[in-house]
């Protein structure tokens, strides 16, 4: 049982930035394949980004084609806290902001579906104005 917990939303100009956190505990997420999903009234949750340890000494990054190039996902795993820096915001970006704990060792197909997730944040509000 983890409990995940977001910060960092807020209001924003569109091109403008913002940088999210997710702070764990109850368990590491060292080698857990962790995520960010985001959610609009009315519609399903859409996955964001995603990040799996590779077996190695490294960890693979993924990202919807709508945010790719624009943002980053990272962690520090001594604070056990996962990060989404958000560039060049545009309106369509404007959501209800989830990070996510995947269910045991997702294969890569797995990772674009909310079901695969075990563990949610409460969320933050990303609002990009017009």
């Amino acid at each position: 049982q983890v409990h995940l917990v977001e910060s960092g939303g807020g209001l924003v100009q569109p091109g403008g930035s913002l940088s999210l956190a997710c702070a764990a505990s109850g368990r590491t997420l060292s080698t857990s394949a962790v995520g960010w999903f985001r959610q609009v009234l009315g519609k399903e949750r859409e996955f964001v980004a995603a990040s799996r340890w590779n077996g190695g000494a490294a960890y693979n990054s993924y990202y919807s084609n709508s945010v790719k190039g624009r943002f980053t996902i990272s962690r520090d795993s001594a604070k056990n806290t996962l990060y989404l820096q958000m560039n060049n915001l545009k309106p369509e970006d404007t959501a209800l902001y989830y990070c996510a704990r995947y269910r045991g060792s997702p294969l890569l197909s797995s990772l674009w579906v909310s079901e695969s997730v075990d563990d949610w944040g409460q969320g933050t509000q990303v609002t990009v104005s017009s």
